[in-house]
């Protein structure tokens, strides 16, 4: 399998964050999405940003802006798909994404999503990581997702399929499990509480 490219899904509305761009929020002086490009970037072999509006406020990063093509906020699926097409017009075969609102995710996401994908042998998979009650959490926006099936995504979107997880169950998306030591690296920054949360781990070295 070639080297994917890498989709930074930065889409959501941030109602919790009172609006705006989860991405463009200062932690200890790096955006959120200065962090998670960082993490990413080495990882893949191109990356773009999927967000909506005017894309002139990502200018700064210098990275592709692709914007869903489905109306209505449709969430993350709308993103993969938007980076699916992308990865269509760049030969690429996969893609993988991350969250904008999650600096703390593995530095070895795309190995380990490969690897799940390699002795599964399913073209798909999602990151997992324990929880203390609810066993192994799929983490719906890290994940492997493969170029030839953007159409089928394309058609569950218009047939109103919203959750990662129900499309990802019909195509055996395989499970890349990762450890919680101390805390989850998928945490992500939702809440004004969870960026004082995120505050805390970087001052205890956890970036």
């Amino acid at each position: 399998m070639q080297a994917p490219l890498g989709v930074i899904l930065a889409g959501g509305l941030a109602t919790r964050m009172g609006g705006g761009d989860k991405g463009l929020l200062i932690l200890d002086g790096q955006t959120l999405l200065s962090r998670v490009i960082d993490r990413l970037q080495p990882q893949v072999a191109g990356l773009a940003i999927n967000a909506n509006g005017d894309a002139a406020r990502f200018d700064g990063f210098g990275l592709p802006v692709l914007a869903d093509s489905i109306d209505g906020f449709a969430g993350p699926l709308a993103g993969v798909l938007a980076g699916l097409d992308w990865a269509a017009s760049q030969g690429a075969d996969h893609i993988v994404t991350a969250a904008a609102d999650t600096p703390f995710f593995p530095a070895d996401l795309v190995p380990r999503l490969l690897l799940a994908s390699e002795q599964s042998g399913a073209e798909m998979a999602l990151a997992a990581s324990p929880h203390p009650t609810r066993g192994m959490l799929r983490q719906p926006t890290f994940g492997l997702w493969p170029v030839a099936l953007r159409d089928d995504l394309r058609a569950a979107l218009a047939d109103g399929v919203r959750k990662v997880v129900i499309w990802t169950d019909r195509h055996g998306a395989a499970l890349a499990p990762f450890a919680v030591e101390g805390f989850d690296p998928f945490f992500n920054v939702n809440t004004p509480e969870d960026m004082n949360v995120a505050e805390t781990l970087i001052s205890g070295g956890s970036s």
